[in-house]
């Protein structure tokens, strides 16, 4: 079960066209939506299941730019600025708070690669430090570990995933954005060699662009379309407790384990060293491009061959305007199974490094499914040979925390405005 989000009155008028139609109601979407409202472009935001029922609830709630990429640095910057005035933005708190995250180390080898990040970063005047064990027990204390140390960005911070895409929608809908949930987008349609409109389970909406923000069902859109976007599934497993005395606001990742403060006063916690990895039949097609990525990680990845597989090789991957795979009933909101497994092991990890967690209660579990690229960064670009279609998908479990600026990234490149960073680190070519 997905966590409960806060609840939006969307639309049950069908509009017959609009100046951009954006595919999926997750936050990416819903970001892009508000900025293009904002700027009294009409838009309407269609959304297969509910509104932020998949990664969107599902995810930790970190807003980093600890061990991101150099050239993603400037999309967490500016989604930093931007999550600060979200609540005034959308008249809504979001749960935000920027009280610093930090990464600890085990080993010597461990802290060398936290060392090597921030020396990669040092022109981009981030306050980024490396931490002693006796700073480490200043900001948590109680701790047992043995570390060698961590990297610690007191900027970093968190929001709630269940309030921030709902308040984000809200705010749309009141500059004039149209959302409509419980209608998947079967196909595109095209006039002179460019998009002209969607095709969709309730009819057909006349449009000049299209942003395409569908998360794990973008490849599968894509590949109707005859293009090859490389993205492959993870599964991260979590749990929530009960309100407690915690050792800290700051958020924290561990090697095997990590944990948050929630806003009911629980942790959001999770096995931070394991991702269950589902084969499906895309691994055949596009894993060989992940093989730079599969050298360094395979030690988190827990794969497995099993429902997950099945019940991918039964979706479609053609069709035209009939029935798309998105109707489905079992594909209008993904929940993979949570592995228990997992969470058990998170909670024996977290325990015996921090004692207070041994009674902790568990109020919640559930699991989500993350798009990861070859490389981990996002494609944020037009679609090639696609004139007025646009991408903005990929983001291998960094969409919240960026959400704000990949959003408005995506709307200024929909409608040809001025970025707001440099979008080249996101071109769809790069692969």
């Amino acid at each position: 079960m997905a966590p409960t989000i806060a609840p939006v009155e969307t639309s049950t008028d069908f509009p017959a066209s609009t100046t951009v139609v954006i595919i999926g109601g997750g936050i990416i979407g819903l970001t892009a939506a508000l900025t293009l409202a904002e700027r009294g472009i009409p838009v309407v935001v269609l959304e297969k299941g509910r509104l932020a029922g998949e990664q969107s609830s599902r995810n930790l709630g970190w807003v980093r730019k600890t061990n991101r990429h150099h050239e993603d640095v400037p999309l967490a910057l500016a989604s930093d600025r931007l999550w600060s005035t979200m609540a005034e933005r959308t008249g809504h708190d979001v749960g935000y708070r920027q009280a610093g995250i930090m990464f600890l180390s085990r080993t010597a080898d461990q802290l060398a690669v936290h060392e090597a990040w921030l020396k990669s970063v040092t022109d981009l005047s981030l306050d980024s430090k490396i931490l002693s064990p006796r700073e480490i027990d200043a900001q948590v204390p109680g701790g047992r570990g043995d570390w060698a140390g961590a990297i610690f960005t007191p900027s970093d911070g968190r929001a709630e995933p269940t309030l921030a895409s709902s308040a984000i929608a809200r705010a749309a809908i009141a500059h004039g954005a149209v959302i409509i949930e419980h209608c998947a987008v079967r196909n595109i349609t095209r006039s002179g060699g460019r998009v002209s409109g969607v095709v969709t389970e309730q009819g057909e909406i006349r449009c000049d662009q299209v942003l395409l923000a569908g998360g794990m069902g973008s490849r599968r859109f894509l590949g109707n379309l005859g293009i090859s976007l490389p993205t492959l599934p993870l599964v991260v497993s979590v749990f929530r407790t009960g309100a407690m005395e915690g050792p800290t606001d700051v958020a924290v990742g561990g090697p095997d384990f990590s944990f948050r403060k929630h806003k009911d006063g629980g942790f959001i916690v999770t096995q931070r060293g394991a991702l269950d990895a589902p084969l499906t039949l895309d691994h055949l097609l596009v894993g060989s491009k992940y093989l730079n990525a599969l050298r360094t990680q395979r030690g988190l990845l827990r794969v497995s061959l099993g429902k997950h597989f099945w019940r991918d090789l039964t979706q479609k991957r053609r069709w035209k305007n009939g029935q798309s795979p998105f109707e489905r009933t079992c594909a209008r909101t993904t929940d993979p199974a949570i592995n228990q497994g997992l969470n058990d092991e998170a909670y024996r990890n977290l325990s015996a490094a921090w004692p207070v967690f041994s009674n902790m209660t568990v109020e919640e579990s559930w699991a989500g499914m993350i798009d990861i690229t070859p490389d981990s960064n996002p494609v944020i670009d037009a679609v090639p040979g696609v004139p007025g279609l646009t991408l903005a998908t990929g983001f291998s479990g960094h969409g919240f925390g960026t959400s704000p600026a990949a959003g408005q990234l995506a709307a200024d490149l929909v409608m040809d405005h001025e970025p707001i960073i440099d979008p080249r680190p996101y071109r769809f070519g790069r692969f």
